[in-house]
């Protein structure tokens, strides 16, 4: 199964949801390949720091740029779960990965700005479905508030709701400090301390079909 994880807005977590997904597959005993699709590295560098720790399961990566389309498929001939993370802008390589993808996650703040990129990315979905009409593709509310009095979520989700190409998930990744403690020492949230932000995991592993 392919995943990508692809947005147009840069700061929605798209490195670390890609950083868990393989975490938690990998502590499953499942087998799982890490694609690094941005420039930038951050799943990469995430990945390097991982080979070090010998107390954690392996995920292999893989660092692909341009067209990703042909490297996605042949490794998901050789991997049971191929899981890619792109850059956050309109590029080829979230193009061509959506013509490969099974599931694409788009994450997004639930903030204006986020939100103001859905008619576009609504538009390229469309055009990718035409070509690859088995991609799913499900919105993921990523680095939410957790302050209750907050009710940026609930907002979100109205907005959303004009959107029935991109399926809202019903799971809502928290800002929580544990994630970016993890990014910085190769380990996922399901492999420390906390129980929230591991439920938060596993909950949208479960709600994705992985």
């Amino acid at each position: 199964m392919i995943v990508l994880i692809a947005s147009q807005k840069g700061g929605c977590g798209k490195s670390t949801t890609a950083a868990n997904l393989c975490a938690l597959l990998a502590q499953r005993g499942e087998d799982v390949v890490l694609v690094d699709a941005d420039r930038q590295c951050t799943a990469a560098n995430w990945a390097l720091d991982r080979t070090e720790r010998t107390d954690l399961p392996k995920v292999h990566c893989v660092q692909k740029y341009e067209n990703i389309h042909s490297t996605l498929l042949d490794l998901a001939q050789r991997y049971g779960f191929v899981v890619a993370d792109t850059g956050g802008r309109d590029s080829r390589e979230m193009r061509t990965g959506m013509l490969a993808a099974d599931i694409l996650i788009v994450p997004l703040r639930a903030s204006q700005p986020d939100l103001d990129t859905l008619p576009k990315m609504q538009e390229v979905i469309t055009q990718a479905k035409d070509l690859n009409p088995k991609l799913h593709v499900c919105a993921l509310l990523n680095i939410a508030p957790t302050n209750p009095l907050v009710h940026e979520v609930e907002e979100a989700q109205d907005y959303l709701s004009d959107y029935p190409k991109i399926t809202l998930l019903n799971t809502v990744i928290r800002d929580r400090k544990i994630y970016r403690d993890c990014m910085s020492v190769g380990s996922g949230v399901v492999e420390e301390d906390n129980d929230k932000a591991k439920a938060e995991i596993e909950t949208l592993v479960q709600e994705i079909g992985l």
